[in-house]
């Protein structure tokens, strides 16, 4: 395992490469947020035994520095960090992963960034359009009771969360579709303890299903034909990124498939780790078959 930082523009981001010295093509992970500091995604070490799996905390977040200017919290520049980690650790061949927002900034470095010599692309709860999301918020709210329905509908309305009703809702919210795991892992415990708040609420908003930071208007769907590289797309059943989104953008991408499982929300990494890591892992290899 080797750990160290890289200098970015705006400061310093921590990494943890672990199977450093493994020949398979390594694999890049980047996290949900955004703000998300990377313990939480600790379950991809195990396919460390085929190939180096590079994990690093976006600057603003983590172990990484955290600067308070504002003019940092940019996806042009958050890409150009892939970019600058990249050269910095000579991953010149790499297959890149994304959750959540980790699919949004992967997906803008496909079609913004430097990506030669990416091998493939895994999107897990891929939020590749706002509008979509947000469609699926109201769809998985309208499930709820009347009460937390009413009272999410009108926060969604009003841009904030109304009261503490409200709150309280949401957190039923989130039970129901983005953290179904009970007992929460240690890892996730210890990356939100490590949660890059400020650059959350200035690239998202207050809470998931209120979007009212600068990411508010991203929509990338349409340019999904343009990703050239094998793709794999997962997602919870019941995600708070529905599998029938995540179908929808599958249906868009060429060379892609698509996993969707059973019983398990926004966070399926957690809750279906060895399912979903033996699909993964599958999938590294087959697109490393047809480079």
């Amino acid at each position: 395992m080797r750990e160290g930082n890289v200098e970015v523009e705006g400061g310093r981001v921590f990494y943890r490469m672990v199977g450093a010295h493994k020949k398979g093509v390594p694999l890049l992970v980047l996290n949900g947020g955004p703000g998300g500091a990377h313990e939480y995604l600790e379950p991809l070490e195990s396919l460390a035994d085929e190939r180096p799996v590079v994990f690093f905390d976006p600057l603003g977040c983590g172990n990484s520095d955290r600067p308070r200017r504002k003019s940092l919290w940019t996806l042009g520049r958050f890409v150009d960090e892939i970019t600058q980690v990249r050269s910095a650790l000579g991953l010149r061949h790499v297959h890149i992963l994304g959750h959540s927002y980790g699919t949004t900034l992967g997906l803008e470095y496909m079609l913004e960034g430097e990506p030669r010599g990416v091998v493939s692309l895994t999107l897990s709860s891929p939020i590749l359009s706002v509008k979509r999301f947000l469609s699926d918020a109201k769809r998985n709210i309208s499930r709820m009771p009347m009460r937390e329905r009413k009272l999410l509908l009108d926060s969604m309305a009003a841009g904030r969360l109304t009261n503490s009703k409200a709150k309280k809702a949401y957190d039923v919210y989130e039970e129901r579709y983005v953290v179904g795991h009970n007992p929460l892992p240690d890892c996730f415990k210890r990356a939100m303890k490590k949660f890059g708040a400020n650059v959350y609420k200035h690239m998202w908003g207050d809470e998931e299903i209120l979007v009212t930071g600068t990411l508010k208007d991203f929509e990338r769907e349409s340019r999904l034909k343009e990703i050239r590289v094998p793709v794999l797309f997962t997602a919870g059943e019941h995600d708070e990124c529905s599998p029938g989104t995540t179908a929808h953008f599958k249906s868009l991408t060429p060379r892609s498939e698509i996993l969707i499982l059973g019983n398990a929300t926004h966070l399926h990494i957690l809750e279906k780790p060895e399912e979903y890591l033996r699909a993964v892992r599958t999938f590294l290899k087959r697109a490393e078959g047809r480079r």
